[in-house]
C-alpha cells in the first residue's frame, strides 16, 4: 500500500494532513477510518474516492494539536493489520475444525 503523497493546505500544521493512497479504494479506506474514529486525540478522519475511474484514495486526519496526523495514521494502519492477522488467524483454525 503505497503512500503516494501528503497534502496540506498549511504546512505549520503538522495535525491536519490529506494522504493520497495509490490504488487503494474503499476496502481500505472504510476499515482504516472505522478504526482511527475510535482514538481519543481524533478530531475528524475522513476519505473519498475523487474519480470511479481513478484508484486513488485521500485519507484526511485531523487530529488534537499536540499529536502529529502522521502519527495517527502509522498507529491506524498497525492497528488494522493485528486486526487482519486475527482475523486470518481465527479463519485457518475454523477451516481446521472442519477439515
Amino acid at each position: 500500500m503505497p503512500l503516494l503523497a501528503e497534502l496540506t493546505g498549511d504546512e505549520t500544521m503538522d495535525n491536519c494532513r490529506t494522504f493520497v493512497f495509490e490504488n487503494e479504494d474503499h476496502t481500505l479506506g472504510n476499515a482504516l477510518r472505522s478504526i482511527i474514529v475510535r482514538y481519543p486525540e481524533v478530531v475528524f478522519v475522513g476519505y473519498t474516492i475523487p474519480h470511479p475511474a481513478e484508484s486513488t484514495l485521500n485519507f484526511r486526519i485531523q487530529t488534537t494539536p499536540a499529536v502529529r496526523a502522521i502519527d495517527i495514521l502509522r498507529r491506524g494502519l498497525q492497528d488494522l493489520e493485528a486486526v487482519c492477522d486475527v482475523t486470518l488467524e481465527k479463519f485457518d483454525e475454523a477451516m481446521q475444525r472442519i477439515k
